[in-house]
């Protein structure tokens, strides 16, 4: 397989050649002699690079930021040392000659830090390298160390709950996919840290070598080949030395403390100085306290006075400032909320094109309503989350999302919800009450508003919440308003969901299914069946309830239809026979599959209205209206005496009469499955519950 790479420009190219040719320069000092002058330089460069990685590590907002980090130590690490091997050269054939035999750079920093005297030079070195070895180093390592494990005992954590977030439809395929990727960095860095402080620690220990290497070859060259005294020998190349030594130390240090605060600053955003200072001062009364001890402090005989009575006044001032800075920020915040939202209005309000616009749900609610249930924000997103992924899991699709909204247009006590626009459903409650739901029992008796609730139409009750604790004794189901509304949309959107099944939402689920079956699906369309075809016999499924997760043996149920029918309605019905287990099962109760039959009166009524053309096929239904209207209302009480006793069941009637059935008995009972012969599953225990003559 080709890959296509993107071409490499000029610049590109000439800064990929400079930084080989730094690399190869690095590694050619190491055996090649340099002049004094190129020490110096090379030196400063040391330290330049130093602070420069430091003030990158104390400015960048979080650790992935400076990501190349272990390269970059890496390369300041061989760096110093290869100048390291290029001053020893010197020191050692040159350190005879004077102060100046290894460069200004050494020998400035002789003078500066030793102040002349050599015994300074070497505690000031020991200083240096017990703080950066000892303190720095073996913290930051730690801390890396620990890191690193932390980082990838976590990763099959985080992954799940990507995945989680993705099939909840809370993020897209896109975010998902560049969390992955910063996963995978943020491993791939802490990882590389855990070895890059290793870098650092042997730094340290090479600097300590390297020095006394110095200090005892240049005393026995001094005095065996340039014959100098002892005395003279060791003053010139332990200064020598240990100036050497100061110069890579000094950087090393700085590298380290780079180290040290990238590896801490952990999960930690912002920059160094906003953490830090940010969180120190982000408390007054700690600065309170501190002030007053440090004006304690200031009168104890003994303490100097100006410095402890200085740092209390500091602190104090930060006690009294600190609180208004803060209301001042928040308060400017809000204004600048305040501002972007007024804005977004207006620019809503003028824009045409967002006025065409419209939510797929979207839940609107009077002034009364919407202030009781205001408080209760986090609740209702909480458990509309749920609710979609319910839908996820039981229907096989992702609904879109709800819109909550309130109307001034309304009542305000009502709340209606619409799809695409459209009124679906509306209802008034009472608000602060609870629901009372008999169901086949009488209500209590008790001081309230009878009604029936919203959802399933059972009768019910409006009481005060002060009888609470009474109704749920006496085993009643007791609903506050939140519960109300919810249940109503969840059962709003199983009746609709063949609205919201969109030709998108349709493309992205088989775009996820297996290769195997992306092949099948290339098969048979648009050869045999269009993808709008498609997307119409899923709706067929989703108006009558039916899931369709198990879309692989939908694709294959189509496949063997498709080439024979054209209609979405055949093709639904031969998809609904392969699915006749997973229908049975979903709508069993304890086990057993409980049905009512339509009577002989009835199977040769639909027999007989229903109009063939010369291949047999059902083409037109003709029932006289009075008919229908009787079937209609003797259905219905067969019906609404199992509903009432809780007993789940469908209604079985003839393959060829199973549309019309479930077209008559829909406008009464939308949720009630009507099944043909060919549909029960072979297997299933059937518990005839009657038969509608």
């Amino acid at each position: 397989m080709s890959t296509l790479q993107a071409p490499v420009t000029g610049s590109d190219s000439r800064r990929d050649i400079g930084f080989a040719l730094g690399i190869v320069f690095i590694l050619s000092v190491l055996f090649l002699p340099m002049p004094t002058f190129m020490i110096d330089f090379g030196l400063a460069i040391s330290v330049a690079f130093s602070v420069l990685i430091l003030m990158v590590s104390l400015w960048i907002q979080r650790p992935l930021e400076f990501s190349s980090f272990p390269t970059i130590l890496l390369i300041a690490t061989m760096l110093r040392l290869s100048l390291n091997i290029a001053t020893t050269r010197a020191i050692l054939a040159n350190g005879h000659e004077g102060p100046l035999a290894a460069g200004y750079v050494i020998n400035g920093f002789s003078k500066f830090v030793m102040s002349g005297d050599f015994v300074i030079g070497l505690i000031v070195f020991a200083i240096l390298v017990i703080v950066n070895f000892l303190v720095i180093t073996k913290g930051a390592t730690r801390i890396a160390e620990v890191g690193a494990r932390f980082t990838l005992d976590a990763i099959p954590g985080k992954q799940m709950a990507i995945d989680a977030d993705l099939s909840a439809g809370m993020i897209d395929e896109k975010e998902a996919q560049q969390r992955r990727s910063e996963l995978e960095e943020e491993s791939s860095f802490f990882g590389a840290m855990d070895g890059a402080s290793k870098f650092v620690r042997g730094d340290a220990v090479a600097g300590l070598i390297i020095t006394a290497v110095n200090i005892l070859g240049g005393i026995i060259i001094g005095v065996t080949r340039y014959e100098m005294t002892l005395a003279e020998a060791a003053d010139v190349f332990t200064k020598l030395s240990v100036g050497d030594g100061l110069v890579s130390q000094i950087p090393a240090l700085i590298v380290s403390l780079a180290a040290g605060l990238l590896v801490s600053k952990g999960g930690t955003r912002g920059t160094a100085e906003a953490a830090v200072i940010g969180q120190l001062a982000g408390y007054p009364r700690a600065l309170a306290v501190a002030a007053v001890m440090m004006f304690v402090m200031a009168i104890m005989p003994g303490l100097p006075f100006l410095p402890f009575v200085g740092l209390g006044a500091l602190f104090a001032f930060g006690t009294y400032i600190i609180p208004r800075k803060a209301q001042e920020a928040e308060a400017e915040q809000a204004k600048q909320i305040e501002e972007a939202r007024q804005l977004e209005l207006e620019n809503k309000r003028e824009s045409v094109k967002d006025s065409l616009e419209l939510p797929e749900i979207e839940v609107r609610l009077g002034k009364q309503l919407t202030a009781r249930l205001l408080a209760a924000k986090p609740e209702i997103g909480n458990r509309i989350n749920k609710m979609r992924k319910k839908f996820a899991e039981q229907y096989g699709f992702v609904v879109p999302e709800i819109k909550l909204t309130d109307n001034i247009d309304l009542a305000p006590k009502s709340y209606e919800f619409r799809i695409h626009g459209t009124v679906v459903a509306a209802q008034s409650i009472n608000v602060g009450e609870l629901l009372v739901i008999g169901g086949d029992r009488e209500l209590p008796a008790l001081p309230g508003v009878e009604t029936k609730e919203p959802a399933f139409g059972m009768k019910a009750m409006w009481v005060q919440s002060a009888f609470e604790h009474e109704v749920k004794r006496n085993g009643y189901t007791v609903v506050d308003n939140l519960s109300v509304v919810l249940t109503h949309l969840s059962e709003v959107i199983r009746n609709n969901l063949s609205m919201l099944l969109s030709y998108k939402d349709m493309r992205s689920l088989v775009d996820r299914l297996d290769p195997a079956y992306q092949r099948l699906l290339d098969d048979i369309c648009p050869q045999h069946i269009s993808y709008s075809g498609l997307q119409a016999v899923l709706k067929l499924l989703l108006t009558e309830r039916i899931s369709i997760r198990n879309l692989s043996l939908i694709l294959e149920a189509i496949a063997e239809i498709a080439p024979h029918a054209r209609r979405p309605e055949q093709i639904a019905d031969h998809v609904r026979v392969r699915m006749g287990t997973q229908i049975c099962g979903d709508i069993s109760d304890d086990g057993a599959l409980k049905v009512l039959r339509l009577g002989n009166r009835w199977d040769l009524a639909f027999h007989q209205s229903i109009r063939r053309d010369p291949s047999g096929e059902a083409v037109e239904f003709d029932m006289e209206p009075k008919m229908v209207e009787e079937f209609a209302k003797e259905s219905a009480e067969h019906i609404r005496k199992l509903i009432s006793s809780g007993v789940r069941f469908a209604v079985v009637v003839s393959p060829e009469a199973r549309q019309y059935v479930r077209m008559i008995t829909e406008r009464m009972f939308p949720a009630l499955p009507v099944l043909s012969h060919m549909e029960v599953a072979r297997g299933v225990e059937i518990e005839v519950l009657g038969s509608i003559s």
